[in-house]
């Protein structure tokens, strides 16, 4: 038979999956694309009004862009009383609760992905229920407590009530990033002459940087946008969203402006600075 016949003879080829597919690869963008935007133009909005002068956001009604940049709403906002020491407050107790919430909870998080106990799962759901109670439930009894040991209004006092916020999703997420390093790299490690510590520091914690990273900055931005906890267990020594939550009354729209901008970017400059580790952990490298 020859090529001309045996061609002819072929079935037509069916497109129609691969236009379904190409669709569908259009619609996720196209999704993704309209999230990024619903959730970017907010941002961009108090960014922009953050940067206009007082006369324009006096203005009405106000222009979407301002007419000329302008500093002086965010150096009015840094220089009024309390702001840049509320900054401060809010970084520090930040990255203390990131530290005590990975100290305490990544140790819980590996027993549970590698030994099995009586009452596992009855600790797991016990972890989760803490989660699920109302801040106030949790901060009423803790600033009580906070004042008989005379650590109320402090930097201390707010570190602990959001490391005790953020340690159930700590180690639940910490659990399920050691689940998915294999236990046989760990075993091998062993056999090569290292202790359950060293394999542990040497082989689990690298594989398992990228899921620690996500948990960090869950912890962080819970930490960063409290406000409950924060305003009841301190007066002086306040974070900066208590603080703005607490001059908000009283405040110029120039303020809640600025304060609403001095709010986003710390949050957003650290998920940026960890995002290599989020990246890696769905399989992509950053260059």
């Amino acid at each position: 038979m020859s090529e001309a016949g045996a061609t002819r003879m072929l079935p037509p080829i069916d497109r129609a999956p691969l236009r379904r597919r190409r669709w569908r690869a259009v619609g996720v963008q196209v999704a993704c694309v309209v999230i990024t935007l619903f959730m970017a133009l907010p941002i961009v909005l108090v960014a922009l009004s953050a940067f206009s002068s007082r006369e324009a956001l006096n203005r009405f009604p106000k222009p979407l862009a301002p007419d000329e940049f302008s500093a002086d709403t965010l150096v009015s906002f840094f220089r009024a009383t309390g702001t840049a020491a509320a900054l401060g407050n809010s970084v520090l107790v930040g990255l203390y609760t990131v530290f005590w919430s990975l100290v305490v909870g990544a140790p819980a998080g590996y027993a549970l992905a590698r030994y099995g106990f009586r009452g596992r799962d009855a600790y797991q759901v016990f972890v989760l229920l803490v989660r699920a109670l109302p801040i106030v439930v949790l901060s009423v009894p803790l600033a009580t407590i906070f004042l008989h040991l005379h650590v109320y209004d402090t930097v201390l006092a707010v570190t602990l009530v959001h490391t005790v916020l953020a340690l159930p999703t700590t180690v639940l997420i910490t659990a399920s990033i050691f689940v998915s390093v294999p236990a046989d790299l760990e075993e091998a490690a062993r056999v090569f002459g290292c202790s359950r510590w060293q394999a542990a520091r040497r082989v689990v914690v690298p594989l398992a940087l990228p899921g620690l990273a996500a948990s960090s900055i869950f912890t962080f931005v819970l930490s960063w946008n409290e406000i409950l906890g924060a305003t009841i267990v301190t007066l002086s020594h306040r974070t900066l969203p208590a603080q703005v939550l607490t001059a908000l009354g009283e405040a110029s729209t120039p303020y809640r402006f600025a304060g609403g901008f001095a709010l986003i970017v710390p949050a957003l400059l650290f998920i940026l600075v960890m995002r290599r580790y989020l990246v890696n952990m769905w399989g992509t490298t950053l260059r």
